[in-house]
């Protein structure tokens, strides 16, 4: 497959296998990509500017405070000039700054800065690679979407063979190719509502719920990675935004709605989102005072239904529309209900009383749909996302 056009960083790290990163970047240059390189001071340990920057025919990076660097392009600049980051070795020190948001020399603060997917190959001595710090910090970075690709078994620099090794530039060239080919859902546009609703008491109070957005915004990332266009409507959340998403930050429930309906028309919108179900007839201008009088009495109003709304369009529905249902009792009754009163395709429903879900990474779903019911074994919410997208993918092929 050609790269031509693509526009690649690579960040190269201090890792013995960073002499690999030079034949990655000639197998990217020869499939057409362009490469950008920066090179930590622990990189440049084993392989030097002067050979990235033959190799690449681009400057290499190296310094956050280079006034020269900064004037010229900056870091923020180049991560914007990318299609995609890869870092290559990973090291467990750049997984760990990753994972924490540490941003303390200039290839950390561009993959913090990054909108752009990331792509990492982790590189290290097995007892690193399988220490409980290590594995926590790429399951954050998987949970992120980050894409991974190896390590792999074999000689590793301390003359034993074990699992560390950094995979080979081929398979990485591969990987890149695969991530730059027209996914199952290319050309297909994808609307995801994600986290909770805030329906304002007053300018201070807000009444919400416990919704973390870990769900909706991991089904996001795993459209993207299967090649929709993906509009993500998001409430109020403590999470980076997936990247490759079209992003529209939302508060409450009507400007929700609201944004869902201007981005029709799609081929599947997805209500992942926990819409507070009331809101406030008449928010008050300025913060109640607790002034002894007692609790003001507060006016609820019914906020509108999206996944109903939706479901419902006379024109312009989209072909597959799927719900959330979060119960504590009766899953599957209830849940079934509520696909046929909201007239929506599928519902994803799961038992929060049974477990913990809102803000845990794990879930549980029951799948439900006008073919039957379907019980889903406990999976990470990435890996409910790609099982979601995968019926998704089975659904449009069909």
């Amino acid at each position: 497959m050609s790269l031509s056009g693509r526009r690649i960083l690579l960040v190269i790290t201090g890792g013995i296998a960073a002499y690999k990163s030079l034949t990655l970047i000639r197998r990217l240059r020869q499939a057409g990509a362009a490469v950008r390189c920066i090179l930590t001071r622990g990189g440049a340990n084993f392989v030097t500017p002067l050979a990235v920057q033959t190799l690449s025919g681009e400057r290499v990076f190296m310094d956050t405070f280079s006034l020269t660097d900064e004037q010229e392009i900056g870091h923020i600049t180049l991560v914007k000039e990318c299609d995609l980051v890869v870092v290559a070795p990973a090291t467990a020190n750049i997984l760990a700054k990753m994972a924490t948001g540490l941003a303390d020399d200039l290839a950390s603060t561009a993959l913090l800065a990054t909108q752009a997917p990331i792509l990492i190959a982790p590189a290290m001595n097995v007892r690193m690679w399988t220490h409980p710090a290590t594995q926590a910090n790429l399951a954050t970075l998987q949970r992120r979407g980050i894409i991974t690709v190896g390590p792999e078994e074999g000689a590793l620099a301390e003359g034993e063979t074990a699992m560390g090794r950094m995979s080979e530039p081929d398979t990485l060239l591969s990987a890149v190719e695969s991530f730059f080919a027209a996914g199952p859902l290319s050309g297909r546009h994808v609307i995801v509502t994600s986290g909770p609703t805030h329906e304002p008491i007053d300018p201070v109070r807000y009444i919400g719920n416990r919704s973390s957005g870990k769900q909706g915004h991991a089904i996001a990332a795993a459209l993207v990675r299967a090649g929709a266009q993906v509009t993500l409507v998001r409430g109020p959340v403590a999470l980076p935004d997936p990247a490759g998403c079209d992003v529209v930050a939302v508060e409450t429930a009507v400007q929700m709605r609201d944004a869902v309906l201007t981005a029709l028309p799609a081929d599947a919108v997805v209500c992942a989102a926990a819409v507070a179900d009331w809101a406030v007839a008449d928010p008050a201008a300025g913060k109640q005072k607790k002034d002894g009088a007692g609790p003001p009495a507060l006016t609820l109003v019914e906020n509108p239904d999206i996944l109903a709304t939706v479901s419902a369009l006379a024109s312009g529905r989209p072909a597959l529309v799927v719900g959330f249902a979060a119960e504590t009792s009766d899953l599957v009754a209830h849940a079934v209900a509520k696909r046929s009163r909201k007239g929506c395709d599928w519902i994803l429903a799961n038992d929060v009383a049974a477990r913990p879900t809102f803000g845990a990474d794990d879930n549980q779903i029951t799948f439900i749909t006008g073919q039957g019911v379907t019980e889903w074994p406990p999976l990470s919410k990435t890996a409910v996302a790609a099982r979601l997208v995968d019926e998704m993918v089975a659904f449009f092929a069909g």
